[in-house]
């Protein structure tokens, strides 16, 4: 290679998987330490770019920056959010991809797969959440949305809340309801999946976790559902009732000011005056450092809103990087063998 050459390393979904990657304990463990970070301003968190193409139904593409400082890397998650690809297409609606960056001299070392780091960064930090917030003896948790966020979701809440023992899943289709128990049944022989027949209360009332994972813009969940002492991830857009919010002794979010320019329930209570910062209990980060405690009392309401950080995304994605590099994984690819100028043709090849 040229002394000017650029090299990076392409990884895909299935180089991340194959080498061990697809690993929610580590997701959570490297999000609770990067919001450490963040405390101790070893993060910058810039704001994300977001292009909306349909208001109505909110599909979009989002650009996410940010920066680990003391890991000397900066990296962009590029992701799309179509929320009718399942319906209209029988495809996913959610695919990202990550470009990772050193901060020395700047040039990239990775592009890699963001689809699975982004869902697993969505269950780690409902997970970190249930860790603070949910009662430690939680037996049924109960899911309305059953696609890969909600699957991803059930995983990662198992690893901090193991005494799960029923799991009830209502979606738009006995279909889907019956995929998301043939995907996880066979890893969880311990827990009885329910299917609710498209019932989204059977699934909810007297469950000890709730979890909304759907692209819905119209209130799915009723407040009359959740029970004393029930802890609820809020994962979508407009999910629940206003009164779901208003009912819990607790409201924590990721991070309550991204949440109040976004349009989520608690977005949409914050625009109009029903809800103010005085209303929030904390962002999750001051329970992972203590300064705030978590669950007090075994028949606390407690309600849990995440939006996404971007620094937990690439945190995410460097610790997948290093895992897969170490094993010799992926792809490495040129950018460029020289600099523009020492191409031996050149002059042959420019156009003027």
């Amino acid at each position: 290679m040229h002394k000017h050459g650029v090299q990076f390393s392409y990884l895909s979904q299935e180089d991340l998987i194959d080498t061990g990657c697809f690993d929610l304990r580590m997701a959570i463990e490297v999000a609770e330490k990067a919001m450490l970070a963040y405390e101790q301003d070893k993060i910058l968190f810039p704001e994300k770019i977001v292009q909306i193409f349909n208001q109505a139904t909110q599909e979009r593409i989002n650009c996410l920056p940010a920066t680990l400082l003391d890991e000397k890397i900066c990296g962009v998650k590029w992701v799309s959010v179509f929320p009718r690809n399942p319906e209209k297409y029988a495809e996913q609606n959610l695919s990202a991809l990550f470009v990772l960056s050193e901060i020395e001299k700047g040039f990239p070392i990775a592009v890699m797969d963001g689809t699975l780091a982004s869902n697993m960064r969505v269950a780690a930090m409902g997970a970190i959440a249930a860790k603070y917030l949910a009662k430690k003896e939680s037996e049924i948790i109960g899911f309305i949305g059953g696609g890969e966020q909600a699957k991803m979701h059930f995983l990662a809440m198992r690893v901090v809340r193991p005494a799960i023992k029923e799991c009830r899943i209502a979606d738009k289709s006995v279909e889907a309801e019956q995929e998301f128990i043939d995907h996880l049944s066979p890893l969880f022989p311990d827990v009885n999946f329910i299917a609710t027949h498209t019932h989204a209360k059977a699934a909810i009332e007297g469950a000890d976790i709730l979890v909304t994972a759907t692209s819905a813009q119209a209130p799915l969940l009723k407040a009359a559902w959740m029970k004393a002492g029930a802890f609820y991830s809020h994962i979508g857009g407009w999910e629940d009732e206003y009164e779901v919010a208003q009912q819990c002794e607790k409201i924590v979010c990721d991070d309550w000011s991204t949440v109040t320019h976004r349009g989520q329930t608690l977005s949409r209570m914050y625009a109009e005056g029903i809800l103010s910062s005085k209303d929030i209990y904390a962002d999750l980060h001051e329970l992972v450092s203590k300064l705030k405690v978590g669950r007090e009392t075994d028949d606390e309401r407690i309600y849990f809103n995440a939006v996404g950080l971007a620094y937990i995304d690439v945190a995410i994605a460097l610790a997948m990087y290093n895992r897969a590099h170490s094993s010799h994984a992926g792809q490495t690819l040129s950018l460029q063998d020289c600099m523009i100028f020492e191409h031996s043709d050149i002059a042959q090849k420019v156009r003027l």
